[in-house]
């Protein structure tokens, strides 16, 4: 019997405002990078290098005070201080080398169609005032984790941060151990994730 492959990946939420991001590559994938990374995380601090830049990209770094925007070619200082490294150059041998240097460096890197050098993968994501969801396809299909994405975002009811503060007024309140606050809060949650 065949084993059924499965997706190993660890899922993270990382607090992008308080990292340093490095994206390298300001065209058309690069524009669609820093859109996702400042779609989830506004106040991300990150900085840009590239030869060409997108016009869109350009006008994103001049109104966000946390984009340094510098154009020119990569130079290994560029990982200096960087948290993480989002590669979208179209160069697989730039991506290569840059992967190798900021292995060295312990710097986490994803580069764009190119699973092979990523260390992580930047998935769809489902965000609903304090709810956010991350899908991954392990890098298998794209196109499935955007279909789940609006599977999603139209499933989910646009009130659910309202839930969210109930219940965190709620848990406040509850008396007893950790085990009693969770079955009441079990408890009172049930019904409202039946489907129906």
């Amino acid at each position: 019997m065949m084993t059924p492959e499965r997706n190993n990946l660890f899922p993270v939420f990382l607090k992008l405002e308080s990292l340093d991001t490095l994206l390298v590559g300001a065209g058309n994938v690069g524009l669609e990078k820093l859109t996702a990374l400042l779609k989830s995380s506004p106040e991300a601090r990150i900085t840009i290098v590239a030869t060409r830049v997108h016009e869109e990209v350009r006008a994103i770094a001049e109104r966000n005070p946390n984009i340094t925007l510098c154009e020119r070619a990569f130079i290994e200082t560029d990982l200096d201080e960087k948290d993480l490294a989002i590669l979208a150059a179209n160069d697989r041998y730039l991506h290569g080398r840059i992967k190798a240097r900021a292995k060295q460096k312990r710097i986490l890197v994803n580069v764009a169609d190119t699973p092979d050098l990523c260390d992580f993968y930047l998935g769809s994501v489902v965000t609903k005032g304090n709810i956010k969801i991350g899908i991954s396809t392990n890098g298998q299909s794209p196109t499935i984790a955007k279909r789940l994405r609006e599977f999603f975002e139209d499933i989910i009811p646009d009130d659910t941060d309202t839930l969210l503060r109930n219940m965190r007024a709620i848990r406040d309140r509850v008396k007893g151990d950790f085990a009693e606050k969770v079955r009441v809060l079990n408890e009172i949650t049930k019904d409202f994730f039946k489907a129906g």
